[in-house]
């Protein structure tokens, strides 16, 4: 036996007690005529005290992070400390057991109160993550993960879901990103695909007449990583119901999400039903499709209020208005460091702005081209000040959104301490890919249309609107749902306006397009993601702090090295030739 207590559990009550506990030497101090460990384990932290020559002896040879046992006495301390819950207590050591050295010099500072362990080189903290998860706060938010899954799987449960586990190796599918590709050894030339989302098998769970579905699914896309977005992998809440509209799965959502966070964070939390925002309204009012509702800031369009303007920058623009409601406090500083901000870090041709003074009189920047009357229709009141972007439309709205963001951020503007989610609605069916000149999907290709076939035979294409919805919060998109298309008549034309014919469908998507001859029920799902969810929950602005063993921003393993080359051996068996290879 190494321990009979952990490090986070003896407290004044123990006094008196023989103990064992095991853990890692965080910290060492010497004070000549005793030394005081500070050991760690992943329930806390207890002192000892070391007092005999022989173990002073002993720990000369122990460096930090080494793993050792102690065996000792429980004993108050004299200079408490009640920060940490072993904090009244101290353990008088008569034995110590070396079970694991630290024999190298760490590669970074871990649990130091002397280093911000986010100030080290994210590569090399990955590089050596079995070090870095060490780390008290990065260490919690893996452990506050396992939490959280437990949590969703104990509320999808009590809601009658059934947990389904969906196959790795799938086909390829168009999901919005490129697939990782397996070759094949059996059937040379061919590939499995690993699945985007567990889309088209959920979807024939329901034609199979399970009523409830969901499974925490890894998902993987070949796509670019953010700070927000792990690359290769990532984990998603995946549910299906049969019999279900969008108003369905929204109830699902908004009993089940909140709930979780209640249960693992201390913020205020939004309790359904959530604020439902269309599409187009979104990128009106915020110029974003997740809008972070903790900014007070609209944006307003003034194109019309231009419309005989005798300043060049705005004429024949889309103008996007911006009024800060007490904005003219600051300095003409600040001013100029929003519009070098627009210019050199969002590519914008400018950033106009005006102040509204205590008197309700126009002064600075572009005061001289803007009419009482403007700021009327924009709603300014004296102390406010007015920012204008202005460009094509689809740009002008963009930075908007994106100056919007700014200055919520530089203002001090965005509520603290409470999740606000809404949901955006209504997304477009199809949108105009300009690269390739040709009508594509605008989100999941397997939504069913507004209006059903009539809107697909009817209506432009871009102008169709999708049952398809996102969740938002805090400005983040932490799910993504959509009642499905079950009419193979429907799917047949949704997918040939964009490009694709039925022989397409039958070859990509064979297994969907039979069984949708045979009865199907309506149904509708969602995929909360998971790493994102517990992201916000865990207040980190980093994806790769709730994910164990994340790639890097490369999309690299730089861990474990992967990807790796394989021998010619490997790539014989799956009928593969390298070509060229590049070295790293």
């Amino acid at each position: 036996m190494y321990r009979n207590h952990n490090c986070g559990e003896l407290n004044i009550k123990n006094i008196g007690e023989n103990v064992m506990l095991a853990g890692w030497v965080q910290r060492i101090r010497n004070l000549g005529s005793m030394q005081f460990v500070d050991l760690r384990d992943e329930f806390g932290i207890t002192q000892i005290v070391i007092a005999s020559e022989e173990l002073k002896c002993k720990m000369e040879e122990i460096n930090p992070e080494s793993v050792i046992s102690i065996t000792g006495n429980v004993v108050e301390r004299s200079n408490k400390n009640l920060n940490i819950p072993t904090g009244e207590i101290e353990i008088d050591a008569k034995k110590i057991e070396v079970l694991g050295k630290c024999k190298s010099a760490l590669p970074f500072e871990i649990n130091s109160e002397k280093i911000n362990i986010e100030n080290v080189r994210e590569d090399l903290r990955l590089q050596y993550r079995y070090l870095d998860l060490r780390n008290d706060k990065l260490h919690k938010t893996i452990l506050l993960r396992s939490k959280v899954m437990k949590s969703f799987r104990r509320k999808m449960d009590e809601l009658g879901f059934t947990e389904i586990q969906t196959p790795i190796l799938a086909n390829s599918s168009p999901e919005g990103a490129r697939d990782y590709l397996v070759p094949s050894r059996i059937h040379a030339g061919k590939f499995y695909a690993l699945p985007q989302a567990p889309q088209q098998f959920k979807q024939l769970l329901m034609v199979s007449g399970f009523d409830k579905y969901y499974q925490i699914a890894p998902c993987f896309r070949d796509e670019d990583p953010r700070a927000d977005r792990a690359p290769g992998e990532f984990y998603q809440l995946d549910f299906e119901m049969s019999f279900a509209t969008q108003e369905d799965v929204f109830k699902v959502i908004e009993e089940v999400v909140p709930a979780v966070f209640k249960e693992h964070t201390n913020w205020k939390v939004d309790e359904g039903p959530f604020v439902r925002i269309p599409y187009k309204e979104a990128m009106e009012k915020y110029g974003i499709d997740k809008p972070d509702l903790r900014n007070p800031l609209i944006i307003q369009d003034a194109t019309n209020l231009f419309k005989n303007t005798e300043f060049n920058a705005f004429k024949e623009k889309t103008i996007k208005a911006i009024v800060v409601p007490k904005g003219a406090e600051q300095g003409r500083k600040f001013f100029d460091s929003m519009s070098e901000f627009a210019v050199t870090e969002l590519g914008a041709k400018g950033l106009a702005w005006v102040k509204v003074d205590e008197e309700n009189n126009l002064t600075g920047g572009i005061s001289k081209f803007i009419t009482d009357e403007i700021k009327t229709e924009l709603g300014a009141k004296a102390g406010d000040s007015i920012f204008f972007i202005a460009d094509e439309f689809k740009t002008a709205q963009k930075l908007a959104g994106l100056v919007r963001i700014e200055l919520g951020k530089r203002l001090d503007l965005i509520e603290k301490n409470v999740y606000k989610f809404c949901f955006i609605v209504d997304f477009p069916m199809y949108e105009y890919n300009e690269e390739e000149e040709k009508i594509d999907f605008n989100h999941n290709p397997f939504s069913m249309p507004q209006g059903g076939l009539e809107a697909l035979n009817t209506k432009d294409p871009l102008d169709i609107v999708a049952y398809q919805f996102d969740l938002v919060c805090n400005g983040y998109e932490t799910a993504s749902g959509a009642v499905r298309n079950h009419d193979p008549e429907i799917m047949i034309k949704a997918f040939e306006i964009a490009g694709y014919k039925e022989d397409d469908i039958k070859k990509r998507f064979g297994a969907l397009y039979t069984a949708f001859q045979y009865g199907t029920p309506p149904h509708a799902g969602a995929a909360p993601g998971l790493d994102r969810l517990v992201m916000l929950m865990a207040n980190s602005d980093n994806i790769r702090d709730v994910i164990a063993f994340p790639k890097n921003k490369k999309a690299r393993d730089v861990m474990m090295n992967a990807p790796s080359k394989v021998t010619d051996e490997q790539l014989k068996d799956v009928h593969i030739s390298v070509t060229e290879e590049e070295d790293e």
